[in-house]
């Protein structure tokens, strides 16, 4: 029964220290960009868009706009992606639980 009650103490840990990153990663910030910064994003770690940067020289071109944002959106959720995958993969890793973060 020792081992059980350790087993549960480890597992709750686990689970705290779990929740403790995710909130980290919800404070963390990336940043991404398309057309050599002419578009720049910034998403936290929970992959929630915070803010759009837009230089004025590309705004008269609406189709290169709206790629530029496509594209520096791509580039933000991989970076958080990879972020997150890194984070916490602390906690994961052997573990195999398709979609969990």
């Amino acid at each position: 029964m020792k081992n059980m009650n350790q087993l549960m103490r480890q597992a709750k840990k686990m689970q705290e220290d779990i929740m403790k990153a995710q909130e980290a990663l919800g404070e963390r910030t990336v940043e991404g960009t398309a057309g050599g910064g002419a578009v720049k994003l910034v998403m936290n770690g929970h992959k929630e868009l915070l803010s759009v940067e837009i230089n004025p020289d590309v705004a008269g071109d609406v189709e290169m706009l709206q790629d530029l944002i496509l594209a520096a959106f791509q580039d933000v959720n991989q970076k958080v992606t990879e972020l997150t995958e890194s984070e916490m993969g602390k906690y994961t890793k052997g573990m195999n639980i398709p979609g969990l973060f």
